[in-house]
Parts: C-alpha cells; structure tokens; sequence
C-alpha cells in the first residue's frame, strides 16, 4: 500500500515505537504512580523520560508544565474550557477543525461569545484580522498551526505577539506540525499548545498533550484519583497531576517517547525538508494533469505536507474509493471534520482528496499516485 494518510495518523512508525510499546507492555506494564514495586516505578520513570523528549522538542522549561492526554481533541477540550467562564469572548477562525469549534459552541450555551475570523480562499488568516475582532471582554485566541484541510502554514508567531500586547491568552493547536514545523514555547508567545502523540511525533494512538504555560490557571474538567495527595478528596492543584487523573496510558506514552527520539535524533529539519520535497514535486507534477483542481497556498514555506485536490465534478469520496480498490493507495476524502474551512475555501458540497505525506513515503510512492491521478482524470 501507498499510504498519503498521515494528516490522520502516522504510518508505519519507527520500529522502535513498536519495541518500546511492547517491552513495556511484557517487562514493566504495572500501574504508574499507583504502587511502589519496581515495575511500577520503572513504567513511571519512562513516562517522566517521554515529558523530558517532548520538552527538549517544544523549548519546555519544566517538563512538569506537560500534561499527558489521550488524543489532541482532549487537550484542546481542557485548555478551551479550563480558562473560559461565562462572558468571556473568544477567538478563532475559519480554519479550524471540530475539536476546536465544537467545544466553543458547546460553550455559547453557556454564556461565551465567540468571533471567528474568516481565511480566504487559500486559507491563510491575516493577523491584523484577529487583532481587529479583539474586544473589552476577549480573553482567548485559538488558531491551528497547519490546517488539516489546505495545509496552510499560520503565522502563530504573529499571532503570539497580538495576543501578548493585548494582555490575552493564545492556545495553538499543533495536530498538524508538532513533530514537523518548529514549535518554541517562549519564541511563539504561546500560553497553552495542544498536541496529538500519533501523528508527527509518530507515536501510537491514545496519546497526545498540553503545554500550560507556568503560572497560568486552568482549571480541572475532570477529577479523580493521581497518586498524589490521596488523604484528600479535593484534586491536586499541581501540575501535571492537576489534569492526569486515572490510568494513564503509559505503554503508549513509553512509545510515544520513541516516536519522539527518533525525530530528535534523525533531526526535524531533515524530516521537515524530506516532506517538503516530497510536496513540492507532487504539486509541481499533478498541476500538469488535465482536469485535477489544487487548494492551499501551494508555496514553500506556507504550504505543509497536506495537500487536497479535487478531479473534475467527481465525489471525493468516490475518487478515494477507486484510489483505494484498484491502486491500493490510501487517502482522506469528505469534510474532515473541517466543515467552516471547506466553506472558506468552496468545497463543501463537494469535499476534497486529501493526499498527507510523511518520511517514510519515498518519490517512487508520489510518482506512482501521480500515474492514479492521471489515469482517473483520463477516464472521468
């Protein structure tokens, strides 16, 4: 198979994700934080291991300040709603995927308003955009990184500066560069970063996490037990215990650390130039193909390794089925769970093919999809 899915989720991971995962399951899978023994206290100095890799990847002065979630949705669920109280206003944009807009219009119920800011047809936000929709009661920008759906490249870093001249605190959601595209802490002026482990970091699914910036109040959305301060029945105000509660998935974060090291040590400029090149030559080539429409910038340095078309009128999801059937190539269609961007950029009724690319994918695999491309477009 030819695999462009890794805006979804990495694959394959590196071997030794896959190593990890399993020698932590057979040698040391006890309970961490939960119990004394060895083998707890081994999976538990893993974990701490993984915050320590993450921290070095993201410029994290205290590696504490991470907090290990289950996936990016739950990260940005707890930093979107452990900062708004009723009467708040927020901001974000067009661009957003549901894990970001779902969960602030659950809270319009509840008393926040909200501002999103429209992209255009390539999906780039303007800056001075959000700045303008700041108001008395503004207490939040949420942006995404990278798009899921064009794989527009957002200049957070503008956008950091906005919010810290305006005394307001920013939430970037990085399910699409973290791994990839540079992202430091106090260069970016971020105060909370949401992250997915499963795919850039190339770690498995069920794992992921949020930077809280030190000093800032969040507040718990969920409580239970930590291993920490049991004699209480309130929950521990520390970090990262505030929001770890329950069993945490730590064969998966023991893999995740993996995914993390590799990326480290094959350096993310080198895995970052691969997938640019990568993107690059499929742009390059499929724009020579009758009857195939490109969205996105489609520029180096604004455009990442996501890349959605459409060919001619056909349904996306028919021209994944094909992609699929007859060439084994595996690709997103539909929605993506990206309703507002497909109508910024007109593909909503329509969806798009949603080709992501990763390292493991090789010019061979690009060629050979560009010849599937060609073919169905040839035949439509």
């Amino acid at each position: 198979m030819s695999y462009f899915d890794n805006a979804a989720t990495s694959y394959p991971k590196p071997k030794a994700v896959y190593h990890k995962i399993m020698e932590a399951m057979v040698e040391y899978g006890a309970n961490p934080g939960r119990s004394g023994h060895k083998r707890a206290l081994r999976l538990n100095r893993e974990i701490y291991n993984t915050r320590l890799e993450i921290s070095k990847l993201f410029n994290i002065k205290d590696p504490m300040n991470l907090v290990f979630t289950f996936n990016c949705t739950e990260s940005l669920n707890i930093g979107i709603k452990g900062v708004l109280k009723s009467g708040d206003h927020v901001i974000t944009t067009s661009m957003e995927h549901n894990s970001v807009l779902r969960p602030i219009a659950f809270l319009q119920k509840m008393g926040i308003k909200s501002t999103i800011v429209q992209g255009d047809t390539e999906g780039r936000i303007n800056p001075k955009d959000i700045e303008n929709s700041i108001r008395k009661d503004t207490k939040l920008i949420v942006t995404t990184h990278i798009s899921n759906l064009t794989g527009t490249i957002m200049n957070i870093e503008a956008i950091g500066e906005i919010a810290r001249k305006h005394g307001l605190l920013y939430l970037v959601d990085g399910a699409q560069s973290a791994g990839v595209y540079d992202l430091d802490m106090d260069r970016m002026n971020m105060d909370m970063l949401a992250f997915p482990g499963h795919k850039g970091l190339l770690g498995p699914q069920g794992t992921g996490g949020l930077y809280i910036r030190e000093g800032l109040d969040v507040a718990s959305t969920f409580q239970g037990g930590t291993g920490s301060t049991s004699h209480s029945l309130e929950q521990p105000d520390m970090l990262p215990d505030k929001f770890e509660s329950g069993t945490a998935n730590g064969p998966g974060i023991v893999g995740l650390g993996a995914g993390v090291k590799y990326i480290i040590d094959t350096g993310i400029e080198n895995i970052r130039k691969k997938e640019e090149d990568l993107t690059k030559f499929f742009i390059e080539e499929v724009r020579k193909i009758d009857g195939v429409k490109l969205y996105g910038p489609l520029e180096k340095g604004y455009q990442a390794p996501v890349i959605s078309l459409n060919i001619k009128d056909a349904d996306s999801s028919e021209i994944s089925y094909i992609l699929d059937e007859e060439y084994d190539i595996a690709v997103r269609p539909g929605l993506h769970c990206a309703p507002l961007a497909h109508k910024t950029i007109g593909t909503f009724d329509q969806g798009v093919v949603r080709f992501s690319f990763g390292y493991e994918n090789t010019f061979e695999e690009i060629e050979y999809a560009l010849k599937a491309i060609k073919d169905i477009a040839g035949e439509l």
